[in-house]
């Protein structure tokens, strides 16, 4: 029997041209600054262990900023976290769906209440604008409190058909321990909603966070604990990717994987999860999603001022370091010229600088992204027309101004892989179907988005648009949890539908079990 809970409702977003919002958003930093500097402990059972070495986490902003540090694991501290979380699963697994759910409430509920001092710490980590951090709170607050709503439909008997003389029960049962590597670009919303859902599910889970948004990610496994999560059921594991991580995802006691990241990365996972290691019982489960290198395509019947800042929210919105944002622009000819002078106008426009000032766009992450960043810049300038940006400066933090380069050759770098920064390749297209084409001719399949005022145009991209969430007439990022499912296939990843109806089946598996009279 399905458990009946009051309905979910998206968090709503702060309004941040009132000027009394702004003032507390500048409150919260200032609240938050003195925390700087801190050194968070590894959380393995009822154990927070400090180590030796540390992982620093510096402001992208100015990087001559220490954030914070987190303890540095170790393959041994890695083999003690699935002990321990086997432990805690024994008991763990037969709490009730209800209890685990009511957990998951509390802690939206903390963090509801703290939610600006949370954006606050996203703005010194990664960058975030007053905006961008908001949004990214209120969707870790949907992650909590949608997965507790959905896990209630599998909390008891599931659909069979009845058969006489048998009862025949259908269960959904948690998997076992699995492993969440979170990324650094929403460090508390995908961070959280990774955890959240195999946690209420009755999994444990070891998670390796990002090495570049420790801190945020230390305060999320807090809340966690502090909203009643028992000893075990989540241990906090910072470390390197290339030596916890890839020891965890290669073990054998690991049931399943959970990753959010690079295509490169989430492959490499994909492969050694399927090598059936020494002792290993059982075949390991990935949830992947790997990137995207995501079109807008704008129609000869579309509104190009609605086609022009629909592209310039898509592209820059947090540097472009979204795996939805918008990095080609597909334009039929006949409206080339004139969307692409309002699109160009339109990026002219945005600032770029700190987030703790709520610039437009904000700097890049880390040394490793803006050299990457860096060398497409000089790569677009051989491959199409520079039409604005180019230029990327690191005196003090990690800035890339916005960048579009014109005429682009649907095969060339710029236009075909990802960069994940602030950089667009704007290609020409002979018609509508020529357009679809080229949207469709890349590796990725996540996001990707029409603006058309043609209705047959629409219905086609609906059915032939080879993406996971597609968008119609508005940006093509900001998928609400509950509202768009997200996720893609092809190189996009496993089309695991974050924030979906059916996503915890992911981290449960079903058990018939029969008796004849």
């Amino acid at each position: 029997m399905t458990i009946k809970v009051t309905p979910y409702i998206p968090e709503s977003y702060i309004d941040f041209s009132k000027s009394e919002n702004v003032a507390l958003y500048k409150a919260a930093l200032e609240q938050v600054r003195p925390q700087l500097g801190k050194t968070y402990p590894l959380i393995i059972g009822s154990s927070h262990i400090m180590t030796e070495e540390k992982i620093d986490s510096l402001n992208p902003a100015d990087f001559k900023e220490v954030v914070g540090y987190t303890a540095k694991a170790s393959i041994a501290h890695a083999d003690q976290a699935l002990e321990v979380a086997y432990t805690a699963f024994q008991s763990w697994k037969n709490w009730t769906m209800e209890a685990r759910a009511r957990i998951l409430i509390k802690a939206a509920a903390i963090l509801r209440r703290r939610k600006l001092e949370f954006c606050a710490m996203m703005t010194f980590e990664v960058g975030k604008s007053y905006a961008e951090a908001d949004v990214e709170t209120a969707e870790a607050i949907d992650f909590l409190e949608y997965y507790a709503r959905s896990s209630m439909k599998y909390a008891g008997a599931l659909e069979t058909s009845a058969y006489e003389g048998e009862e025949n029960r259908l269960s959904a049962i948690p998997l076992g321990v699995g492993v969440s590597i979170s990324p650094w670009n929403f460090p508390l919303a995908i961070y959280l909603g990774m955890l959240a859902a195999p946690i209420v599910a009755g999994n444990c889970v070891i998670v390796k966070p990002s090495e570049d948004s420790g801190v945020i990610a230390a305060w999320g496994a807090n809340l966690l604990l502090e909203a009643g999560l028992p000893a075990g059921v989540l241990t906090f594991l910072p470390g390197l990717g290339e030596e916890v991580g890839d020891y965890l995802v290669k073990h054998a006691k690991t049931r399943f994987i959970n990753f959010t990241g690079s295509r490169a990365v989430g492959l490499m996972i994909h492969e050694n999860a399927a090598k059936i290691q020494t002792g290993q019982r059982f075949l390991k489960r990935c949830v992947l999603e790997l990137g995207g290198k995501d079109a807008l395509i704008v129609d000869e019947t579309a509104d190009l001022e609605l086609a022009a800042t629909a592209a310039t929210q898509g592209a820059f919105g947090f540097a472009g370091q979204k795996c939805s944002a918008m990095s080609r622009l597909i334009v039929v000819e006949s409206v080339y010229e004139q969307l692409l002078e309002k699109f160009v106008a339109k990026t002219k426009a945005l600032v770029v600088g700190n987030g703790a000032d709520n610039a437009n766009v904000t700097p890049l992450v880390n040394r490793e992204s803006f050299d990457k960043v860096s060398s497409y810049l000089e790569i677009g300038k051989t491959e199409g027309r520079l039409m604005t940006g180019g230029t990327a400066d690191d005196s003090r933090g990690y800035f890339a101004q916005p960048t579009i380069f014109a005429d682009m050759n649907p095969n060339s770098r710029v236009a075909s892989e990802e960069i994940f920064g602030p950089v667009v390749a704007v290609i020409k297209a002979r018609d509508f179907s020529h357009a679809l084409e080229i949207a469709n001719a890349s590796e990725y399949g996540l996001t990707g988005g029409v603006i058309s005022n043609s209705r047959e145009n629409l219905e086609r991209a609906r059915a032939e648009f080879e993406v996971g969430n597609l968008y119609f007439n508005r940006k093509i990022t900001g998928a609400i949890v509950g509202v768009q499912p997200f996720g893609g296939y092809n190189m996009s990843g496993t089309d695991s539908k974050a924030g979906g109806p059916d996503y915890l089946m992911n981290f449960l598996q079903l058990k018939t079990v029969t008796e004849r009279f």
